[in-house]
């Protein structure tokens, strides 16, 4: 303040004389695009013009669009121009991914000297961070993934099976086993790792990769999180992050066809919720009141063969026609026994009469 007059060092974001207006800035973080949205009356206050704004790179510049009535200077990047564009080195952790750009405005000089204040406005994008990967043929997967959203963060699930309890060779094809063979189990968060704990709702059966149970028969494994099948068996893990573990006895439906679909409803909780994802099993009231959890998925594995079933299997309907007619056979056989005895009495009785 001077005795004459007054001037303001307004704070970001305002502007005027008093400080007392807002510039009405927006930005949008797109799928595709990143675009940063100011309105036109504070560039003007600054006398700076649209031709004069940019963003690291000098030319990716700003152009005019008037939305319901006001005018604003907008910059829209996509994701292919952010390096180009002076995009800064993207920062990401365990969960996310971050984009920060700069508007700046080049002030015109008069002669050797500039009066004009050099505009910078920061702005950034956070986006939830995730990698997917595919191939560009189908296979037959020797493990089922899933990608699930909680609390706008993705997670990797996975369910593989193993040759045995050690946990640490998994199946790399379709496993092929005998009846009565440990089958284990693992379910597990692949991405981000050491983060979610995982717990296991339900796991059944079916004949076909389908989940639905009303296609053809099915077998329940675990429901609620405990065991429905009584080979189930649980392995406990020392670090949360292992997923859950369990085996149970191969078996085959009766009727056709004999390979199995394993089905799994996983539900994700965050490290301050773990104790969500642990079963009660002590009691029938705990295992019959399970708490609704938005942040489930569905894991399907399969199929798993049974070794010696791959030819066709004996036709039971012939098995049971052979003996009945070897019984006709010998029935037929005994009647012509019986009439050539009875023959034989009766020729000799009429030799034997007077």
């Amino acid at each position: 303040m001077s005795a004459d007059q007054r001037t303001c060092k307004c704070a970001a974001q305002y502007y005027g004389d008093m400080c007392d207006k807002v510039a009405t800035s927006q930005v949008v973080c797109g799928k595709d695009f990143i675009t940063i949205m100011v309105i036109e009356d504070f560039f003007k206050y600054y006398s700076i013009k649209m031709e004069s704004l940019h963003l690291g790179n000098e030319t990716c510049r700003a152009r005019q669009e008037t939305i319901d009535g006001v005018s604003y200077y907008i910059v829209r990047t996509s994701k292919e121009q952010y390096s180009n564009c002076g995009g800064k080195p993207l920062q990401k952790n365990i969960t996310h991914v971050e984009y920060a750009l700069t508007l700046v405005s080049a002030p015109e000089g008069q002669g050797y000297i500039l009066r004009d204040p050099t505009i910078r406005i920061e702005y950034k994008c956070v986006y939830p961070y995730f990698r997917r990967i595919s191939l560009p043929f189908p296979i037959v997967p020797a493990s089922s993934e899933a990608v699930m959203k909680v609390r706008e963060l993705d997670a990797t699930i996975a369910m593989r099976l193993y040759k045995d309890e050690t946990y640490k060779e998994p199946f790399t094809i379709s496993p092929v086993l005998q009846l009565r063979d440990k089958v284990y189990v693992e379910l597990r968060v692949t991405e981000p790792e050491d983060y979610f704990h995982i717990g296991v709702n339900e796991c059944w059966a079916t004949q076909s990769p389908t989940p639905s149970k009303a296609e053809g028969a099915s077998h329940s494994l675990l429901l609620n999180g405990c065991e429905e099948d009584e080979t189930v068996r649980f392995l406990k893990v020392a670090d949360p992050a292992e997923g859950v573990r369990f085996s149970f006895d191969m078996f085959r439906f009766i009727a056709q066809p004999h390979d199995l679909y394993l089905h799994c409803i996983v539900r994700l909780c965050p490290p301050d919720e773990g104790k969500l994802c642990a079963p009660e099993c002590k009691t029938i009231s705990k295992r019959e009141v399970v708490p609704v959890d938005p942040a489930t998925g569905l894991l399907t594995y399969g199929p798993i063969r049974l070794e010696g079933l791959e030819g066709p299997e004996p036709n039971l309907l012939l098995m049971l026609v052979l003996p009945v007619g070897g019984i006709w056979v010998i029935g037929i056989f005994l009647l012509i026994l019986i009439a050539f005895v009875k023959g034989g009495n009766e020729r000799l009785a009429r030799l034997s009469a007077p």
